[in-house]
């Protein structure tokens, strides 16, 4: 039998130092999304079921493309720190590793193939 004291026990199950900046992330990239969003509807819907040679020459246009390019980008940055925050909390041992490394690799996979795709069009 271990006589530990309560602090012994706790050692290394407290804070990592970093929820503040996590949180704070995750509240700055949220009300990103909030004013994007509209911006990517009004900017996105109007060239659905258009054709390809006018969806093209519309995001050519600097203010279309970037709108779609910040809204991919911001997208996939919440999600990749939203999922993290999940796997850490549920997920133990070797498949959080291995959950958070595919999760990362997805979240920046998914992010450059729609940020490629933008420059295509764009460029």
């Amino acid at each position: 039998m271990a006589y530990l004291t309560d602090r012994k026990r706790a050692e290394g199950l407290g804070s990592a130092k970093e929820g503040t900046h996590h949180h704070w992330w995750m509240m700055v990239s949220s009300a990103g999304l909030a004013v994007l969003t509209p911006f990517f509807l009004f900017t996105f819907a109007p060239m659905l079921g258009k054709p390809h040679a006018e969806v093209v020459a519309y995001f050519a246009q600097p203010f279309p493309a970037i709108v779609a390019a910040l809204m991919i980008a911001v997208t996939f940055m919440h999600f990749k720190n939203g999922v993290q925050a999940l796997i850490e909390d549920y997920v133990h041992g070797l498949a959080r590793k291995i959950a958070m490394i595919a999760m990362i690799c997805l979240s920046y996979a998914a992010a450059a193939t729609g940020l490629f795709a933008i420059a295509r069009l764009a460029l």
